[in-house]
């Protein structure tokens, strides 16, 4: 079970769906098509125990009739599953599978790649390789084999840990291959294949995949137009009887939501208690555009000192230098590490020492991404209000992508129909599992202006190029 959806939150996803589709048939029917809808576009997660039918009659205002018609339309159609005097739980037609949807891999063509959310290499980074390759005489007569990373990085990592608020000590980090390993040893460590995993939907592909081939259980929570809802975010995790709980709080990945202080600081509490092994990725936490400052990290507010933190060079740096890291306990470091000996021994100690190069410059760094991509988002904020009025988004405070609603459940066909056009961009669906998402999609800004509004104008062809089929379609159904 994913969690327990009470009345009122269950209205407040619903909206005004009487007057969206009561038209078009009985309340029942329209009640049912409207829960349908929010597991299809991925607001209501799967695995989820729906209120019962009185609660919910009561916070919708209508007859508990009306209600149970509505959830024996579900049940027999596949979206819910009941068990006499335990309650019903959301599901989709065949059950509830983690789909294979990891990133698509980038190519070296001329097309514009909106695939990824990643960023070109900032200008310092030959001078780092220069500076590291100076460096790098005296480790060539040393054990190669590190495998919680060198010194003079860790130190680095875990000096800007305590800058933000969070002491920490070098023994306290594991310098990894990227963030996805990061994720992929914490999951090796704490979770045994069939144990449950929660994650937040939509979230991160590659944690997706790094799940499924583990063939974990995956639970889910939902994330709605305003981010978290902290008393149904911890309620999910209460119980969920997850073992580990992958979370992303800083412009998570793909929506761009920035967790409040408030919910982060009940957070490690609710976890511990539930017996679920807390990881934070903060790989978009130095991206933010706008005024202001972050919230502290999730790992300030636990007593315990269990919440284990991960991040990397990738996002405000560059995805060609693949160093991430892990900030846990130290006899936590020191399992990963006995772990770690028979994955891949560990990082490359060239790359490790021009990521020190580049930390001692990331105020500069940062500074100068954080300018560029404040220009590259409003652009693009610009062009898809210009050239699709008709989709809806948030606009993020920080990170590199937008989480666009579209106007119709045709994202998979969008991405194909961008591909003749020599654009790349991922679908909604890659984001979530078993089908839902198809409303949605990321778009990501981490192109130079010119090229993010070429960007939109090929996406708006794509969509006049999608709806045209669908036209066909439609009045062929209307004769027929």
């Amino acid at each position: 079970m994913a969690g327990i959806m009470r009345g009122p939150q269950l209205a407040r996803l619903l909206g005004d769906w009487h007057v969206r589709t009561h038209r078009r048939g009985p309340e029942y029917a329209a009640l049912a098509a409207a829960v349908r809808g929010l597991l299809t576009d991925g607001r209501l997660a799967l695995g989820v125990r729906l209120p019962a039918e009185r609660e919910l009659a009561d916070a919708l205002g209508i007859s508990r009739t009306t209600v149970t018609a509505a959830y024996r339309t579900l049940r027999e159609s596949g979206y819910l599953t009941s068990r006499r005097g335990a309650g019903s739980w959301t599901e989709l037609p065949g059950g509830h599978r983690i789909g294979s949807g990891g990133m698509l891999i980038g190519t070296d063509d001329d097309g514009l790649d909106l695939n990824c959310a990643t960023l070109p290499a900032p200008p310092q980074l030959m001078e780092a390789v220069t500076a590291a390759s100076a460096d790098l005489p005296p480790y060539l007569t040393r054990r190669a084999y590190q495998p919680t990373g060198i010194d003079a990085l860790r130190e680095v990592v875990a000096a800007r840990f305590t800058a933000r608020g969070l002491p920490t000590d070098a023994d306290q980090i594991m310098i990894t291959c990227g963030v996805q390993q990061a994720m992929d040893l914490l999951v090796r460590l704490f979770a045994a294949p069939g144990q449950r995993v929660l994650v937040e939907a939509p979230t991160y592909p590659n944690a997706l995949t790094a799940l499924a081939e583990r063939r974990h259980r995956v639970l889910t929570y939902n994330l709605d137009a305003g981010g978290w809802d902290a008393d149904l975010m911890l309620s999910t995790l209460r119980g969920a009887s997850a073992r580990l709980a992958y979370l992303i709080p800083d412009f998570h990945n793909p929506t761009g939501h920035l967790m409040p202080e408030g919910l982060r600081a009940r957070l490690p509490a609710v976890a511990h208690s539930a017996g679920t092994e807390l990881v934070i990725d903060e790989s978009f936490a130095d991206l933010r555009l706008d005024a202001g400052a972050n919230p502290p990290p999730v790992a300030v507010y636990d007593r315990g000192a269990r919440t284990i933190t991960i991040g990397g060079m990738s996002k405000p740096f560059w995805g060609g230098l693949r160093i991430g890291w892990i900030r846990a306990p130290v006899p936590t470091i020191a399992r990963l590490s006995a772990l770690r000996v028979h994955v891949d021994m560990a990082s490359p100690v060239l790359e490790q020492l021009i990521a020190v190069h580049l930390l001692h410059q990331a105020d500069e760094i940062i500074a100068h991404r954080r300018h560029e991509l404040r220009a590259q988002r409003d652009a693009m904020v610009a062009a898809l209000r210009a050239e699709l009025p008709q989709w809806r988004f948030h606009v993020p405070a920080g990170g590199l992508c937008l989480w666009i609603e579209l106007d119709a459940p045709v994202s998979t066909a969008l991405a194909r129909a961008a591909v003749d056009l020599d654009l790349r961009i991922a679908p909604g669906p890659r984001f979530g599992v078993d089908g839902t998402f198809e409303r949605f999609m990321r778009v990501p800004f981490v192109l130079p202006v010119p090229q993010v509004r070429d960007a939109v104008t090929r996406l708006a062809e794509a969509r006049h190029r999608v709806e045209r089929p669908l036209r066909r379609w439609s009045e062929h159904a209307v004769v027929a």
